[in-house]
């Protein structure tokens, strides 16, 4: 017999985060995430919590669980848009049409009590962390905080009576390509007026502000967008601390004001993939071994943007390519053999253009869902 409970107490917390390992126990290309930060992020720890409130449910069939999902109400969300939408995220489950139905319909229900009129998802649990469900590229394992998901999850999904809203994509580029002419001319009219720096360690607190300014200005207009909060942004500093070479931050400022900036992260999924989702009692030294000794030769880039003053100008394009320039001859000195860009929208064509004008191909694609409630 199928039920669906709701994650009441912390021993059920930890079966729910544990759901998806017999679910992609024959998927190669699965990276388990690591226990610890899963606990951390489904927690009061998470500053996403403070502007939103969540319920997460197990699917279980003769005491074994077989499913799980989650609903979220951003607050923030709520504020900008004014829509009564709310999300659904965390989805796993066997291949099964009654589980993925017990599912949906219990978050979908749990989001008309809190009054929301639609759904949008998968969000895990923000559109600022892990979102969109993988429906293109399967054979090769994601990036850091990328998702992952199996191949009959895009049919079960839509059984349940949900259409596309928008889809994301994630491009692959090498970081030794050649800039193209048309490139060259805009960095060579660009460079007296542009001064590129590094990340600068020593005043982490107020580099963390200029990035989250740059992000919040220049992602403004872009669908779905929810700004990062002071909070949510210091979290990410933690993460920049622990991961990224100061070269692998690069702020373009023009007159001594920040309007572009470039964020690049090693995917550490190269080390964790083997770990099993547990630093102890030795994935701790195998971390810090496959980060200070054998250097993963991947990398992210999630964080990119020009503010808003500057995007429809002849130096919009210049400074998106400057920043991203300065970051892959960094990415090249460590090693990095190639690069997701990721996500971009799939009808945002200029950055498309200047991607693919830089020899970037998709090799990835994520889907948004929607659905009326009413």
């Amino acid at each position: 017999m199928l039920s669906v409970e709701p994650v009441t107490s912390r021993h059920e917390l930890d079966t729910f985060i544990q759901v998806p390992w017999p679910i992609y126990k024959q998927d190669p290309n699965w990276v388990p995430p690591l226990l610890f930060e899963q606990k951390q992020r489904l927690t009061k720890k998470n500053p996403f919590f403070q502007h939103a409130r969540w319920q997460a449910w197990i699917a279980w069939r003769d005491g074994r669980p077989v499913g799980r999902i989650s609903a979220q109400v951003d607050q923030l969300h709520l504020d900008i848009y004014q829509d009564d939408t709310g999300y659904f995220g965390m989805l796993e489950a066997e291949d099964d049409p009654d589980v993925f139905s017990a599912l949906c319909q219990t978050a979908e229900r749990w989001l008309r009590e809190q009054g929301m009129k639609r759904v949008i998802g998968p969000f895990n649990l923000s559109i600022n962390e892990e979102a969109g469900l993988l429906i293109e590229g399967f054979n090769t394992p994601p990036r850091i905080m990328m998702g992952h998901s199996r191949t009959y999850y895009e049919h079960r999904i839509e059984s349940c009576g949900y259409r596309s809203a928008q889809n994301f994509l994630a491009y692959l580029i090498k970081p030794d390509f050649e800039p193209p002419r048309i490139m060259r001319k805009l960095l060579e009219r660009a460079r007296n007026q542009v001064q590129l720096r590094k990340l600068r360690r020593n005043k982490l607190e107020q580099e963390l502000t200029t990035l989250r300014n740059i992000f919040n200005d220049a992602w403004s207009a872009n669908w779905g967008f929810v700004p990062f909060t002071e909070a949510e942004f210091t979290d990410i500093g933690e993460m920049l601390t622990l991961l990224v070479d100061d070269e692998f931050v690069q702020i373009a400022e023009i007159d001594g004001k920040a309007v572009a900036m470039t964020v690049a992260l090693p995917n550490i999924h190269e080390i964790t993939r083997q770990l099993d989702g547990k630093l102890l009692p030795f994935g701790w030294l195998r971390l810090l071994w496959g980060l200070k000794v054998r250097y993963p030769t991947t990398a992210r880039i999630p964080l990119m943007g020009v503010i808003k003053e500057y995007q429809q100008t002849r130096l919009g394009p210049a400074l998106a390519f400057l920043v991203i320039d300065a970051a892959r001859e960094a990415l090249q000195k460590r090693g990095i053999m190639d690069v997701e860009l990721s996500w971009i929208l799939e009808n945002n064509q200029g950055v498309r253009n200047l991607i693919e004008t830089c020899g970037g191909s998709v090799y990835k694609r994520y889907r948004i869902y929607q659905k009326d409630l009413y």
